[in-house]
């Protein structure tokens, strides 16, 4: 390196020098500071090294000097996240199923690097989860950024919806498709889609995942009206799984100690009403199907629909079905 060109990245050096190897607890000397700029090519004196820090505080660079018997040094006490932050991102990024095991880690890798080399250590952490699968799709990252983009500039998109077959590979499922995206939402560890598709004159949902191929097209969005009628969030409470059904008032009943379970999943706004039994009941939009009837299944005989009986009665005759499945085999 050109002694004119290395004087001019000295200070540059500096800061990525306090930015991966300083903290509170690991302070850089003038000396060592020096040492690891010869080690470059860059020949300095003291009164430099001091010139060019007090240059990065005035530039807003959060660098403390310390004294101690051993010399003390600089570091770098305010970062963009800090260390906390940077581990809760880490735990979000393991245990999120739509990023794919290898994304995952360049992630990590990458918040390292934000966190400096004596705390990247702290960041190696693992969160299990049980039955923990992760998605196999590396294209979702650039799906949702061209699913934001042409949100952003009111366009519609073209895909192709994937499923997988029994050769544990995604396939091409039906023909390809157009439709006008309106929002992402996240839902029981997915990214979905809501957009209007104009063939069928109603708005959908998709599994951004099984989503491949996304192209953004010229032509302008639709379903505008019919978008703005749905509230997003009632709209994801009442759809079980993310799966659809008819749409229909439900009233159900559960004991008192299930409160919590219940407004979890409809929201603290749900008409719930005390009974004097102990008991209580609610009033809710649900999309009616196995997904809604597993759920209410899965929390036990205490749970039942009150209202209407045709809902009632199709409820019965799902358990019905499937235990006679069972009785069969």
């Amino acid at each position: 390196m050109a002694k004119s060109e290395g004087q001019k990245l000295k200070i540059l050096y500096i800061l990525r020098m306090l930015e991966e190897y300083t903290d509170e607890a690991h302070p850089m000397s003038t000396a060592e500071i020096i040492r690891r700029l010869e080690a470059e090519g860059i020949c300095c004196e003291r009164k430099t090294i001091y010139s060019d820090i007090a240059g990065l505080i005035d530039f807003g660079y959060d660098i403390i000097q310390v004294s101690s018997r051993r010399g003390g040094g600089y570091y770098l006490a305010s970062r963009t996240f800090e260390l906390a932050e940077l581990k809760l991102l880490v735990d979000v990024v393991q245990s999120s199923r739509f990023i794919t095991p290898r994304k995952s880690r360049e992630l990590i890798s990458k918040l390292e690097k934000l966190a400096g080399r004596h705390d990247a250590g702290k960041l190696q952490r693992q969160v299990y989860v049980a039955g923990r699968v992760k998605t196999e799709n590396e294209n979702i990252y650039y799906s949702v950024d061209s699913i934001h983009r042409a949100i952003q500039e009111n366009r519609q998109i073209a895909f192709t919806y994937l499923e997988w077959n029994l050769k544990k590979q995604l396939v091409p499922r039906g023909e390809r498709r157009r439709v006008s995206p309106w929002a992402l939402i996240w839902r029981e560890e997915n990214y979905y889609l809501a957009a209007w598709d104009a063939v069928s004159g109603v708005l959908k949902h998709y599994r951004v995942d099984k989503m491949g191929s996304v192209e953004v097209l010229e032509a302008k969005r639709e379903g505008l009206a019919e978008f703005e009628q749905q509230d997003l969030a009632a709209y994801t409470n009442r759809t079980f799984g993310m799966y659809s059904g008819e749409e229909e008032t439900v009233t159900m009943r559960f004991p008192n100690r299930l409160a919590g379970v219940v407004l979890d999943r409809f929201g603290k706004e749900a008409d719930i009403r005390p009974m004097e039994d102990g008991t209580f009941r609610i009033r809710a939009r649900v999309a009616v199907s196995g997904q809604f009837f597993g759920w209410l299944s899965g929390i036990g005989p205490e749970a039942e629909i009150a209202a209407p009986e045709r809902i009632r009665d199709q409820y019965r005759d799902w358990l019905t079905e499937i235990l006679n499945r069972k009785e069969d085999e």
